[in-house]
């Protein structure tokens, strides 16, 4: 096995392919409304994460259903990860936030998925999500936005956060005895490839349970798409990305279930998304470089317990 995929790791642990549906809140970014800024991440668009998401005005059930019925009907599945993908979902006011995660709760949801921010992770949600994890026989993994490691780029990108939240918020996650996701761009042209296999040394130092993998895309309206078109920045080689994507896989710990190694993107909006190919291919090209050159996921995770000393 080349690395630890989530589709391969859903269906050992639900006997069945699972498929994530997601949903869309009613929700903002404290990084947005100007609670930390008013500007947002420099990559970030108007819609957020969720482009493909149904409308907020449609209640969580609807949503649910509708998705299930053109999911399960494509992909010939019953079973399904209710997935609050868009914005920052704890940010939401306690009350609100019970309310629309208790109606995630249908007979044939299986886990929720919850996106948010490493600085918007508080105790009092985790009691809640503790509890309904226990009651409700649900698995609960929070996905974390952190996007790298440099806490230099951290600032150039204007996430309102460095490093330690991150750290704060995955040792809180792990405390109440739920599961976290990191959210990570391999090709940002400010980090190095130091950086990124940082990242992957960093995220199997904290025990986090999942990653997800991104390749930089840059929209138009936003700071970076301006950026981009003065010329301020330049995308990395997808050549570049490749080795990137290997080598990240390599030192990062191999029971790290990886939900994906690429992103999409809306094309009709993008300047620049995954070198004009389809996600597929890149993906593709990713395995059969690992392939050639022997390479897996922990080939080079060697780098903890005091293993300097053995």
């Amino acid at each position: 096995m080349l690395y630890n995929k989530f589709s391969s790791y859903l269906k050992n642990k639900y006997g069945t392919k699972v498929y994530k549906l997601p949903l869309n809140l009613p929700v903002t970014c404290p990084n947005r409304d100007g609670k930390i800024s008013d500007k947002g991440c420099i990559f970030c668009g108007e819609e957020g994460a969720g482009f493909e998401n149904l409308p907020n005005c449609l209640g969580i059930k609807e949503q649910l259903k509708l998705n299930s019925k053109y999911i399960g009907a494509n992909y010939n599945s019953d079973k399904f990860i209710a997935y609050f993908q868009n914005y920052t979902n704890t940010y939401l006011s306690l009350p609100d936030f019970k309310r629309y995660i208790s109606e995630a709760l249908a007979e044939n949801i299986v886990a929720l998925y919850i996106s948010t921010r490493p600085d918007c992770i508080r105790e009092s949600y985790l009691d809640f999500l503790k509890e309904i994890k226990t009651s409700k026989g649900v698995d609960i993994v929070i996905e974390l936005g952190l996007q790298t490691v440099n806490y230099h780029t951290l600032r150039l990108l204007n996430r309102g956060h460095l490093l330690a939240e991150f750290i704060d918020a995955v040792l809180a996650v792990k405390s109440y005895g739920l599961e976290s996701c990191a959210h990570y761009i391999l090709d940002l042209p400010m980090d190095s490839l130091e950086d990124v296999i940082e990242g992957a040394r960093i995220l199997s130092a904290l025990g986090v349970n999942q990653v997800k993998c991104h390749s930089l895309y840059i929209l138009k309206g936003t700071t970076l798409g301006e950026m981009y078109e003065r010329e301020e920045i330049q995308p990395l080689s997808l050549e570049e990305y490749i080795d990137r994507a290997v080598s990240f896989l390599e030192y990062l710990n191999p029971s790290i279930v990886v939900q994906r190694l690429m992103g999409r993107a809306p094309k009709e909006r993008t300047l620049f998304c995954n070198w004009g190919m389809s996600w597929w291919k890149i993906h593709d090209l990713i395995e059969k470089k690992m392939t050639e050159e022997g390479s897996y996921q922990g080939k080079r995770f060697d780098y903890l317990n005091g293993s300097a000393l053995t």
